[in-house]
């Protein structure tokens, strides 16, 4: 039989017994399970959080698979939520993980109470839904989106998405690297709110390289 501590003994190291135990009373859900949900996912899927799903009614293909780190050709046409819950599963003998094949505003009928909600959709409407379930539940979320080499993230607590150009564009190509980037951050606020470490919210992060390839990070404040 594994045991929890020797599962998790590098985090227990960095912030104790118990906090890795409050880990696991935690709930959460990531809605959208393609680059940013794959990163996700594997990032908080063995953190020891204790219940996680993942919402998606997308099914792989072939051009998915080099930035969405979970799936393989052997996966091409199953759904992406149901693989990667179960990759995740078989990392984590302690989590209980959900897959939910709908698309986002059939699954918010179902009325599941959260810790936090984690954005890795690709268009604005849904965020719009999800910062719109967000307020009515009284739950954060963390918004994340890339293009090309660009990338941004924000800790929504009581910030107006809809300052957001609600305008869609078409996305512009995407480095994967930047996408594992983008869902890193994600996940390490995730994290530290869950922990209950300090976090800012409502503060938006905007990454981009300049034309000399510096990686600058700038900040905008969320009005509330």
């Amino acid at each position: 039989m594994i045991k929890r501590d020797k599962y998790f003994r590098k985090q227990i190291e960095l912030w104790g017994k118990e906090r890795q135990n409050l880990l696991q009373t935690r709930k959460i859900v990531i809605i959208g399970a393609g680059g940013l949900g794959c990163s996700l996912a594997y990032s908080l899927g063995t953190s020891g959080i204790g219940e996680i799903d993942i919402v998606d009614f997308d099914k792989v293909s072939i051009d998915n698979i080099h930035r969405q780190i979970v799936f393989t050709l052997q996966d091409i046409g199953k759904y992406k939520s149901e693989i990667i819950v179960e990759s995740i599963k078989s990392k984590n003998p302690f989590l209980k993980a959900s897959a939910y094949t709908v698309p986002f505003h059939e699954f918010q009928t179902l009325d599941y109470k959260y810790d936090l909600i984690l954005d890795a959709t690709d268009n604005l409407e849904t965020r719009e839904e999800i910062d719109f379930y967000a307020k009515v539940s009284d739950t954060p979320w963390i918004y994340g989106s890339v293009e090309k080499f660009n990338g941004q993230v924000c800790f929504f607590k009581k910030g107006k998405f809809a300052i957001f150009n609600s305008t869609q564009q078409r996305v512009e190509g995407v480095a994967a690297p930047m996408v594992i980037h983008i869902a890193s951050l994600q996940a390490n606020f995730a994290l530290r709110y869950l922990l209950e470490f300090p976090i800012v919210t409502d503060k938006l992060y905007y990454l981009y390289f300049n034309t000399n390839g510096e990686l600058i990070t700038k900040r905008f404040n969320i009005p509330t």
